[in-house]
């Protein structure tokens, strides 16, 4: 297949370069992870249309590009992620199969819920629509936190990391899939207003923290739809390192016309456009991630 790249000759957008700072190098090969329990990390925001889903996919990919083992969870009932990784609506619309009928019936097997991608190395289980009514379906269930963490147990030893694409709320689902989590990235859109509800997601994980999950970590905030041709993401992307310093990825996400066509493909970018700008940032995120202790 003929690589479709994009961007050419433009330079990678990091935070280091782009304010101003030493640049930040990761090494292109990376260890072997060791052997245990997966890594499992949560892609949370309240706000829609911000790159989880296309985070979910692409660091998924680079990870398994890397030799580990990785499991995508799809928990929104908007089945972003299943429809991105080529699952026609036909079978979208089946409930036995997703994630939901796995919630919903204790004796399934999760083992029979795996799908494989086009990816190597990248298994996922599908969302469905249905996964809106979690919020009534749940509401009377003791410790329905735990209904996510209980349900990856037996597969927990197969993968390195699974990853979860969250729902665009903060409700039922978003807080099993943190109480599930090891450690949460957050994609946050270079848009002034997407930064005013970090502070919120930072609560809920504070909650989370008291509540069901002490262990749960931030592994980073995640600058998305970074334009490098305008002053306002510069200024965004200043005000997420001056309010939280310690959590800015280095690695940004530019926008790219990319990521959209991989989608309608059904693919992740880093096969269907393997050299582009997105497909390489993710590459590096994934290089990032790793070093800093957020993946395997």
């Amino acid at each position: 297949m003929e690589d479709k790249s994009t961007n050419r000759g433009e330079d990678l957008a990091t935070s280091s370069v782009v304010l101003g700072k030493k640049a930040i190098n990761f090494p292109d090969k990376v260890k072997n992870p060791e052997p245990g329990s997966a890594r499992v990390i949560a892609i949370v925001n309240q706000k829609g249309g911000v790159g989880k889903t296309t985070t979910t996919i692409n660091l998924g990919a680079a990870l398994a590009e890397l030799g580990r083992r990785v499991l995508l969870i799809d928990f929104d009932s908007q089945a972003s992620m299943t429809t991105g990784l080529g699952i026609k609506q036909l079978q979208l619309r089946e409930q036995y199969g997703s994630i939901w009928y796995l919630l919903n019936d204790p004796s399934a097997n999760i083992n029979d819920f795996i799908l494989k991608s086009n990816v190597p190395g990248l298994d996922f289980i599908r969302g469905h629509e249905d996964l809106a009514a979690a919020e009534a379906a749940f509401v009377t269930e003791i410790a329905k936190e735990h209904k996510l963490r209980k349900m990856l147990a037996p597969v927990i030893e197969n993968y390195d990391d699974i990853l979860i694409d969250c729902s665009p709320s903060l409700g039922t689902l978003t807080i099993n899939a943190l109480t599930a989590s090891n450690g949460v990235i957050i994609p946050m859109e270079c848009e002034y207003f997407a930064v005013l509800g970090l502070s919120l997601v930072k609560k809920t994980i504070d909650k989370i923290r008291e509540n069901t999950n002490p262990e749960l970590e931030i592994y980073g905030i995640l600058a998305t739809m970074f334009e490098r041709k305008t002053g306002h993401s510069r200024d965004v992307l200043e005000l997420i390192a001056k309010e939280f310093p310690d959590e800015l990825l280095d690695t940004i996400i530019s926008r790219t016309i990319r990521f959209s066509e991989s989608t309608v493909k059904g693919e992740p970018v880093t096969t269907y456009a393997s050299s582009s700008v997105g497909a390489i940032s993710y590459r590096r995120l994934a290089r990032e991630l790793i070093s800093r202790g957020g993946a395997k």
